[in-house]
């Protein structure tokens, strides 16, 4: 089954982690081979050279022997005691032999066997001699004494004989062995090497085609990042167009609107009298709509314009924005006897005009989406948060919620993303008022300050818009947005 391009990457480096850790393993495996041969290797070297000094020190111990027969020999021939000197010697250096093989002739059972006889042999030949020392040569008994003298020294020697044969016998075993430790560890070493070499050429490879592959994405991302220049430009150009046509919008189509209004408005007053109530009507129903057109030119002209003009960022104290819509608004609150709520108010890093644009959509929908049975409610609060209490914004940053409450009609919640649309509208429009922009005006500006809007909502329940701006600017770290918010207009 084909990966994936998108897992093609993740698989990629996942391998050459994996063969750059095989490699690891592999010296490391290759180490510790290569300690434990050598210590194999040097333990059966020890044995080697301890054979040697066992069978020297067998050797050394037939040497005294012999060191004794020949002084106490001669002495018992010439009775010169000059010839005892190697004598006194032998029996001073026989116990240190002696000693020296109870401490490394001891291995096994067989060992310490050979060992103990010939101890045994060597005393019974020391006391011989020591025996023979005290027979004269005319003595009757000095055959009988020379006699088993010569039967004990040709005894040890076929011993000492044996003991050397088996050691050397002992000493071409652990030769070997020690060859065959040092030729496995050159094998195994030869081996982990070769194996080691093969995974970094690997390894190599596959880091050499992910570079490759890199390069190839880097080089990608360069012509993308060409061509979105190109775009950029492109919508630049476009921007500049929109930007004239407002301008066009905002005033030459505006000229004709104010014509037909202040003409209707004319015949209206001056000809009143000679209409009936359908033409009457039908000059009312001319006046409101050239109106209405007037005010969707002006809020289209609005909505051009937040992303569009880029203006600084300044303190902005929100409870003079809110007080001013309010006061602007104080007619209207008293006729429909609106209870107003405002809470503390922050001073946050904005566009003060913007900012009058958000608010005074907000209060307004409010203002228009009451129900006649109770009493009209508009309550506005705001506290700080952290970024991570939203999806989209800076964790750790200090944000603003604002809540712009009230008790009106409200709406299903399902439509919450529908209302921020441009022209999208719950209600028809002979119901309620309005161009269908406003929202999307409150959108845009929130977007334009790096920030979030949402709404909860439920049907007769009342509406909650939560507005959630941070206090700086200056340490958004990501680029504004412009115009990436989606809008789907509806068919004419």
């Amino acid at each position: 089954m084909r990966i994936p391009n998108q897992f093609a990457p993740k698989v990629m480096n996942r391998r050459i982690t994996l063969g750059f850790i095989t490699a690891m393993v592999l010296i490391a495996s290759g180490f510790t081979i290569s300690f434990y041969s050598y210590k194999r290797y040097s333990d059966d070297m020890e044995r080697v050279q301890r054979t040697y000094q066992v069978t020297e020190a067998i050797q050394n111990v037939l040497s005294l022997v012999k060191d004794v027969e020949t002084s106490s020999r001669g002495y018992v021939i010439t009775h010169d005691t000059s010839y005892l000197q190697p004598y006194r010697v032998a029996l001073q250096q026989l116990p240190k032999q002696i000693d020296y093989l109870r401490v490394v002739y001891n291995d096994n059972a067989k060992q310490i066997q050979s060992r103990s006889i010939l101890e045994k042999l060597v005393q019974d030949k020391l006391a011989v001699s020591e025996t023979r020392m005290g027979v004269s040569v005319l003595d009757r008994n000095n055959l009988a004494v020379s006699k088993e003298a010569k039967q004990r020294m040709d005894a040890l020697r076929r011993h000492v004989k044996i003991m050397t044969a088996t050691e050397r016998d002992w000493m071409q075993i652990r030769n070997k062995q020690a060859e065959r430790s040092f030729r496995n560890t050159v094998l195994v070493i030869f081996a982990l090497s070769v194996l080691t070499f093969i995974v970094l050429v690997i390894s190599y490879r596959l880091l050499e085609q992910e570079l490759i592959r890199r390069q190839k994405n880097e080089d990608k991302l360069r012509d993308y990042e060409v061509k979105l220049k190109g775009q950029i430009r492109q919508l630049e150009a476009s921007n500049e167009e929109l930007e004239r046509f407002a301008f066009v919008a905002s005033h030459d189509l505006q000229e004709p609107l104010r014509k037909i209004q202040s003409f209707a408005n004319l015949i209206t007053e001056r000809y009143g009298n000679l209409f009936d109530a359908d033409s009457m009507m039908f000059m009312g129903k001319i006046s409101h709509s050239a109106e209405r057109m007037s005010k969707l030119i002006r809020d289209l002209l609005n909505f051009s314009r937040i992303s569009n003009q880029h203006e600084t960022f300044r303190p902005v104290h929100l409870n003079e924005i809110i007080q001013r819509i309010l006061d602007d608004q104080e007619l209207r609150i008293k006729g429909l006897n609106i209870q107003v709520e405002i809470g503390p108010m922050p001073v946050v890093e904005a566009v003060a005009s913007q900012m009058d644009h958000l608010f005074n959509n907000l209060i307004s929908n409010a203002f228009k989406f009451i129900r006649s049975d109770i009493q009209p409610l508009l309550r506005i609060q705001a506290q700080l948060i952290e970024g991570n209490r939203y999806s989209g914004l800076i964790p750790d940053q200090r944000y603003y919620e604002i809540t712009v409450a009230d008790n009106g009609i409200g709406f299903d919640e399902k439509y919450v993303e529908h209302i921020f649309k441009v022209f999208q509208r719950l209600h028809g429009k002979s119901a309620f008022e309005g161009t269908g922009i406003g929202l999307a005006i409150c959108k845009r500006v929130v977007m334009y300050h790096n920030g979030y809007i949402t709404a909860k909502s439920q049907p007769n329940k009342g509406t909650t818009f939560i507005v959630v701006l941070p206090e700086s600017q200056s340490l958004q770290h990501y680029d504004r947005p412009t115009s990436a918010e989606a809008y789907s207009y509806p068919a004419s």
